[in-house]
Formats: structure tokens, sequence, C-alpha cells
């Protein structure tokens, strides 16, 4: 197949375009940069099924040839970037969403929206199930994440209803893995920073907050098993093992053998207090659950972290 992937230079982008073309797909992969990094793509240089364009999808997006499939993958996602870019923000969900669309409607193409969990806001439901409507602040510190991603899956619903193009939409939970951004802003990036320089861990609120992570190759092959089956409404992917955000800072200290120490600091506005998924149609419609052990996928991000952050020490 010919697959276009949006936000190909990002964390979860990169790791799909390794596992599309592991399974033959010739992949063109597209990203403004903007939070992106080609460091995420080197290793693809020589690769001739892949190429890369650099290109903001809020503009018109021109792809020659005949197309497959679309992920569309495309926005920042780190709490950092939800002050420093808003607008654009707002702007992938809607007219990066609404190009995609226009793209795959073209070409015939089934499109694969990459929603996120935080459209249920800070949830009254737990665990959280797709039936669920949110409970989100459309004005909040998170609204222009949060609305961007509500008003996709209205318009991807829309696009599947009045003009019939062959949709899927994946609402993602957690998810961590090599190639998370050092300076990504969420949980497990903040903790790992602080506890490889020694330095206090800041816990926000009092830590009894709970998060759900999946690694990344759980969470891309559900999304793969997804893309190529008949489900159209919003499925969840994610891991539903719940664990505090306290005890998951004691989990980074000990296996990173680090002398930090936390410490607890108020609670950011909007921020979810529960975060699990229900699971229960993946399962069923798609025959997913995730099959990596944190522990398992910690060690391997860990290294990863340790990597770069050595290089990136390296360079000061």
């Amino acid at each position: 197949m010919r697959t276009i992937v949006t936000g190909a230079a990002g964390f979860l982008g990169s790791h799909l375009v390794d596992r599309l073309l592991a399974q033959g797909h010739e992949v063109l992969g597209v990203d403004s940069l903007i939070t992106g990094s080609l460091d995420n793509l080197k290793h693809l240089e020589n690769t001739r099924e892949f190429r890369f364009v650099r290109t903001d999808v809020t503009q018109y997006i021109h792809v020659p040839g005949p197309v497959d499939r679309v992920y569309h993958f495309a926005s920042p996602a780190s709490p950092l970037d939800f002050p420093r870019v808003p607008v654009h923000i707002l702007k992938v969900g809607a007219l990066g969403t609404l190009n995609a669309l226009g793209l795959a409607k073209a070409k015939a193409a089934r499109l694969l929206l990459a929603s996120t969990s935080e459209v249920y806001g800070d949830p009254l439901v737990h665990p959280q199930v797709e039936e669920y409507w949110g409970n989100v602040n459309p004005i909040g510190e998170r609204s222009m994440y949060d609305e961007a991603k509500r008003f996709a899956e209205a318009l991807v619903t829309a696009y599947h209803k009045q003009n019939q193009v062959d949709t899927r939409i994946v609402r993602i939970f957690n998810t961590y893995g090599p190639r998370m951004r050092l300076d990504d802003g969420r949980v497990l990036p903040n903790f790992v920073r602080a506890a490889l320089q020694n330095e206090p861990i800041p816990v926000y609120g009092d830590g009894n907050q709970t998060r759900s992570f999946c690694y990344v190759d759980d969470l891309l092959r559900g999304i793969m098993l997804l893309m190529e089956s008949t489900v159209d409404v919003p499925v969840n992917i994610g891991n539903p093992e719940e664990i505090t955000v306290e005890q998951f800072a004691h989990e980074i200290i000990a296996m990173l053998g680090s002398k930090s120490q936390v410490v607890y600091k108020p609670l950011p506005k909007d921020d979810p207090v529960r975060r699990r998924p229900d699971i229960t149609k993946a399962k069923t419609e798609l025959g997913w659950q995730p099959e990596i052990s944190r522990q398992d996928g910690l060690t391997r991000t860990l290294e990863d972290f340790k990597r770069r952050f050595k290089a990136q020490s390296a360079l000061k």
C-alpha cells in the first residue's frame, strides 16, 4: 500500500512509519517540524520506500499519484505546547484534519484520526468508555488541545456520513517509549529528566491522581489493527493497568538508581485526576490488548532517555 503519515517526525508518527515500512508499505511522511524532529527519522535516510516532505498540514496537502491509507497524527501534544502555540493546535485539529480528509476523499483512501483520551477531559466516569461524552472545560488551560481533538472527531464523522469517506478514530491514552521529547512536559519525561540529574521530582497535587501507561509498540499494533478493521466508531487504545503518579515517581527513581526525592506542587487547573481506558471494544472488535509489561517497556525507554540525555549534556 501507499500510505501517508502526517506528524511523521513526532514520537508516535516516527514509530508508525517504521512499522508500516516493515510491513512493506511505501510511506510518505509529512511534518512541519514545529514539534517533530528529523532525528526520529534519521535511520530512514537511505530507505527507498520512504520519502519525507516538510509541510504544514494546515495548508493544502498535495500528493501526486495514488494513496491507499492516511494516518493523521499531526498535532503538538505536549502540555508545554499548549500555552506556546494554542492557535496552531486548534488550526491543526480543524484545518489540518479538513485537509487530510480532503486528501482521503480525493484519493478514495481510508483515513485514521489519532484522537486522544483528552476528549474525556477530567472524567466523571471511570474507567472511560467510548460512549462517555466527557467533562471538558472549553476555555480552560488545556482547551486548545481537548477541543481541537473533539472537533476533529466531529469532522471525521461528518465526512464519513456525508461524503462516504472510509474513516477510523482511535482515542490514544498515555503512551511512552523511545523517542519521546526530553522536554515533553508530560509525567514520564519530567520524572526521568529530574531523576537522571538527581534533582527533586515534581509531583503535582497529593500524587494520588492516576495514569495508565501503554508502551508504544502495543499502542501501534492496536492502531494498525483498527485501521484494517471495519470499526468506524471511536475506539480506546491504551493500557488499563492504573498507577498513581506518586507510585510512578518512586518506580522511576528505583529503576534509575537515582538520589532524587519527591516534592509536591499545586495541581494544575483542569489536570485529569483519573485516567484509565475501558478497552472492551478493542478486545472484542480487534482482538487487541496490551502485551508489554510496564517493567519491560520502561527498561527500553529509560535506556533511550539515558543515551540521548548523555549526548545532549555532552553538547553543553
